[in-house]
């Protein structure tokens, strides 16, 4: 699944919303709270950007 692809860009939330104070990241969702803030008023450009850096974050984790 690419949810970065449409138009609109969907939200990545998935209504798990608690942030950890290790990484500042969102443990829902992989963003920070400023791309949290600033989602519901950005263009489509800044979504996938913020999409593609979830990718980065998710790919960093150690899920073992």
């Amino acid at each position: 699944m690419t949810p970065e692809l449409p138009h609109p860009v969907p939200s990545p939330c998935i209504n798990v919303c608690e942030m950890d104070a290790a990484t500042g990241l969102c443990r829902g969702c992989l963003r920070t709270i400023d791309e949290i803030v600033a989602w519901g008023a950005a263009g489509d450009d800044y979504k996938r950007a913020v999409w593609n850096e979830i990718r980065r974050r998710e790919a960093a984790i150690d899920w073992g």
